[in-house]
Protein backbone atom coordinates (compact mmCIF):
# COMPACT_ATOMS: atom_id res chain seq x y z
CA UNK A 1 0.00 0.00 0.00
CA UNK A 2 3.03 2.29 0.25
CA UNK A 3 3.68 3.81 -3.17
CA UNK A 4 7.20 4.77 -4.15
CA UNK A 5 8.08 8.43 -3.96
CA UNK A 6 8.13 10.26 -7.26
CA UNK A 7 11.68 10.32 -8.60
CA UNK A 8 13.10 13.82 -8.63
CA UNK A 9 10.39 15.17 -6.32
CA UNK A 10 12.06 18.25 -4.81
CA UNK A 11 9.95 18.68 -1.68
CA UNK A 12 10.52 17.83 1.93
CA UNK A 13 8.67 14.91 3.54
CA UNK A 14 6.81 15.09 6.86
CA UNK A 15 6.42 12.07 9.11
CA UNK A 16 3.52 11.85 11.56
CA UNK A 17 2.93 9.76 14.65
CA UNK A 18 -0.82 10.32 14.99
CA UNK A 19 -2.50 10.08 18.34
CA UNK A 20 -5.76 11.36 19.79
CA UNK A 21 -3.97 13.75 22.17
CA UNK A 22 -0.61 14.40 20.52
CA UNK A 23 0.77 14.23 17.01
CA UNK A 24 4.50 13.82 16.65
CA UNK A 25 6.01 15.49 13.60
CA UNK A 26 9.35 14.82 11.91
CA UNK A 27 10.82 16.09 8.67
CA UNK A 28 13.31 15.04 6.01
CA UNK A 29 14.52 18.04 4.04
CA UNK A 30 14.30 17.95 0.26
CA UNK A 31 16.98 15.75 -1.27
CA UNK A 32 18.00 14.13 2.02
CA UNK A 33 17.48 10.68 3.47
CA UNK A 34 17.70 11.68 7.13
CA UNK A 35 14.61 12.30 9.25
CA UNK A 36 14.76 14.63 12.25
CA UNK A 37 12.17 15.33 14.95
CA UNK A 38 10.36 18.61 14.43
CA UNK A 39 7.61 19.16 17.01
CA UNK A 40 4.69 17.71 18.92
CA UNK A 41 1.23 19.11 18.22
CA UNK A 42 -1.22 19.12 21.12
CA UNK A 43 -4.28 17.91 19.22
CA UNK A 44 -6.61 18.73 22.11
CA UNK A 45 -5.56 22.41 22.23
CA UNK A 46 -4.74 23.09 18.58
CA UNK A 47 -6.38 22.53 15.21
CA UNK A 48 -3.84 19.89 14.13
CA UNK A 49 -4.79 19.97 10.44
CA UNK A 50 -4.40 23.78 10.34
CA UNK A 51 -1.00 23.56 12.07
CA UNK A 52 0.16 20.91 9.59
CA UNK A 53 -1.10 23.00 6.65
CA UNK A 54 1.13 25.83 7.93
CA UNK A 55 4.11 23.47 8.24
CA UNK A 56 3.52 21.96 4.80
CA UNK A 57 3.32 25.35 3.12
CA UNK A 58 6.15 26.91 5.12
CA UNK A 59 8.60 24.06 4.61
CA UNK A 60 7.87 23.11 1.01
CA UNK A 61 6.52 19.67 1.88
CA UNK A 62 5.54 17.49 -1.07
CA UNK A 63 4.55 14.33 0.79
CA UNK A 64 3.43 13.15 4.24
CA UNK A 65 4.05 9.73 5.80
CA UNK A 66 1.68 8.78 8.61
CA UNK A 67 2.19 5.87 10.95
CA UNK A 68 -0.26 3.01 10.42
CA UNK A 69 -1.11 1.47 13.80
CA UNK A 70 -0.14 -2.17 13.44
CA UNK A 71 -0.07 -4.91 16.07
CA UNK A 72 2.92 -7.21 16.43
CA UNK A 73 0.94 -9.90 14.60
CA UNK A 74 0.74 -7.63 11.57
CA UNK A 75 -2.98 -6.97 11.96
CA UNK A 76 -4.18 -3.39 11.92
CA UNK A 77 -4.32 -1.76 15.34
CA UNK A 78 -7.23 -0.03 17.01
CA UNK A 79 -6.17 3.46 15.95
CA UNK A 80 -5.97 2.76 12.23
CA UNK A 81 -9.40 4.22 11.42
CA UNK A 82 -8.59 7.46 13.26
CA UNK A 83 -5.20 7.74 11.51
CA UNK A 84 -6.81 7.16 8.11
CA UNK A 85 -9.54 9.71 8.79
CA UNK A 86 -6.87 12.23 9.81
CA UNK A 87 -4.85 11.45 6.67
CA UNK A 88 -7.95 11.98 4.53
CA UNK A 89 -8.64 15.34 6.20
CA UNK A 90 -5.02 16.41 5.71
CA UNK A 91 -5.07 15.45 2.03
CA UNK A 92 -8.34 17.34 1.54
CA UNK A 93 -6.85 20.44 3.17
CA UNK A 94 -3.55 20.37 1.29
CA UNK A 95 -3.81 18.22 -1.82
CA UNK A 96 -0.61 16.53 -0.59
CA UNK A 97 -0.23 12.76 -0.79
CA UNK A 98 -0.40 11.05 2.61
CA UNK A 99 1.18 7.60 2.67
CA UNK A 100 0.74 5.03 5.44
CA UNK A 101 3.78 3.28 6.91
CA UNK A 102 3.95 0.58 9.60
CA UNK A 103 4.54 2.13 13.01
CA UNK A 104 5.05 -1.08 14.97
CA UNK A 105 7.28 -0.53 18.01
CA UNK A 106 8.12 3.10 17.10
CA UNK A 107 7.14 4.54 20.47
CA UNK A 108 9.21 1.88 22.24
CA UNK A 109 12.20 2.67 19.98
CA UNK A 110 11.75 6.40 20.54
CA UNK A 111 11.66 5.97 24.32
CA UNK A 112 14.78 3.75 24.23
CA UNK A 113 16.69 6.19 21.99
CA UNK A 114 15.89 9.09 24.29
CA UNK A 115 16.78 7.11 27.42
CA UNK A 116 20.07 5.96 25.84
CA UNK A 117 20.86 9.59 25.02
CA UNK A 118 20.50 10.48 28.70
CA UNK A 119 17.33 12.53 28.31
CA UNK A 120 15.45 13.00 31.59
CA UNK A 121 12.11 11.27 32.06
CA UNK A 122 10.12 14.52 31.99
CA UNK A 123 11.88 15.66 28.79
CA UNK A 124 11.37 12.20 27.22
CA UNK A 125 7.63 12.60 27.71
CA UNK A 126 7.76 15.92 25.79
CA UNK A 127 9.89 14.56 22.94
CA UNK A 128 8.70 10.97 22.58
CA UNK A 129 6.01 11.59 19.95
CA UNK A 130 8.28 13.67 17.69
CA UNK A 131 11.01 11.04 17.96
CA UNK A 132 8.44 8.31 17.17
CA UNK A 133 7.51 10.31 14.05
CA UNK A 134 11.22 10.44 13.20
CA UNK A 135 11.46 6.64 13.51
CA UNK A 136 8.41 6.20 11.24
CA UNK A 137 9.75 8.60 8.62
CA UNK A 138 13.29 7.20 8.76
CA UNK A 139 11.94 3.68 8.28
CA UNK A 140 9.95 4.86 5.26
CA UNK A 141 12.99 6.62 3.80
CA UNK A 142 15.18 3.55 4.32
CA UNK A 143 12.64 1.29 2.58
CA UNK A 144 12.15 3.83 -0.22
CA UNK A 145 15.90 4.11 -0.76
CA UNK A 146 16.15 0.35 -1.19
CA UNK A 147 13.46 0.23 -3.89
CA UNK A 148 14.72 -0.26 -7.46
Amino acid sequence: MTPARVVGDPGAILGLDHGARRIGVAIAAAGTTLAVPLEVIDAEATDAVARLVDLIRGRGVSMVVIGRPTMLSGAEGSGVDDARAFATALTAATGIEVVEHDERMTTVMAERNLRDAGVTQSRRKELKDAVAAQVILQSYLDVDRDRP
